[in-house]
């Protein structure tokens, strides 16, 4: 058995025929936009009722999944996403007696995408939340904005560029995270075009919202303001009903999601928040 896979390769060198050097391949730009923890129906192009213009506009030049799995949570998704492998295999989800989650270590076979990409040509770039071991820079990337206070959305005090510190954010910078993320993309695919148009880039876009906690610009939500006073079940009836009409819909709404809650109990944060702070849907 050794034998024949060692005799293998030179088997189908000499029935290959000899040929030209095949053309050149066009390496395709690469763009992930990752929204943490946004639920799949929160698009306008899965039966949302916020408007999401542009990435509707994707999604009808493009292809969507109508039936899909993920992690569910923000780390271990973004280990699966950039490593290929399951969260548990790369200690990014809870293993009973294995370090793993937020103290896991990835081990050194789990290599991100950049690192697999560089030997193609690739420039790789991330902007946003990164909340995977190690720093991007050490990881393959290029450039990289890495906002890593994860509880302000406006004054973040722990945020760094190109792995380096940046200092505190003043709330008369009017700085909100999702923009700041997105500009920081935009500079970079900038720069691309202007000094690497001969290569293909990869862009990691990692949004913290709409992670807990739910914080958005005073014109957004003023503009919403009013969609959700009919309450939970009633906007939850409207979306399925739109979901439907595309085409996305099961047969039937799951009883389910009436008694789900969060994987972690936080018991204290509730009692600090105060009674308006649920971890339950609320007719």
């Amino acid at each position: 058995m050794t034998r024949f896979l060692f005799a293998l390769p030179a088997v189908f060198a000499l029935a290959h025929p000899i040929r030209a050097a095949d053309p050149p391949v066009n390496k395709p730009n690469i763009l992930i936009i990752l929204a943490d923890d946004m639920g799949f129906s929160d698009a306008g192009c899965y039966g949302g009722e916020i408007a999401t213009p542009n990435l509707d506009h994707l999604a009808r030049n493009g292809l969507r999944f109508t039936q899909f799995y993920n992690t569910a949570r923000c780390w271990p998704t973004r280990a699966a996403l950039l490593t290929g492998y399951y969260a548990q295999q790369v200690r990014r989800d809870t293993i009973p007696g294995v370090p793993s989650g937020t103290r896991g270590t990835r081990p050194s076979w789990a290599r991100l995408l950049p690192e697999m990409l560089k030997p193609l040509g690739y420039r790789s770039y991330h902007s946003g939340k990164w909340h995977v071991d190690g720093l991007p820079l050490q990881n393959g990337f290029d450039h990289s904005y890495s906002l890593n206070d994860h509880d302000r959305h406006f004054t973040p005090r722990q945020h760094t560029e190109d792995d380096k510190p940046l200092p505190p954010v003043d709330a008369k910078d009017h700085y909100y995270s999702t923009t700041a993320i997105a500009d920081h993309a935009v500079k970079c695919l900038k720069e691309h075009a202007e000094k690497y148009r001969d290569r293909p880039f990869f862009e990691f876009l990692a949004f913290t919202a709409p992670h807990y906690p739910l914080h958005a610009p005073a014109e957004d939500v003023a503009r919403y303001r009013k969609t959700y006073l009919s309450g939970w079940d009633s906007l939850r009836d409207e979306r399925w009903k739109r979901l439907t009409e595309l085409n996305i819909g099961g047969s039937r709404l799951s009883p389910v999601e009436r008694a789900v809650g969060p994987p972690y109990a936080f018991p204290d944060a509730l009692r600090k928040l105060g009674p308006n702070e649920l971890n339950r849907p609320l007719a």
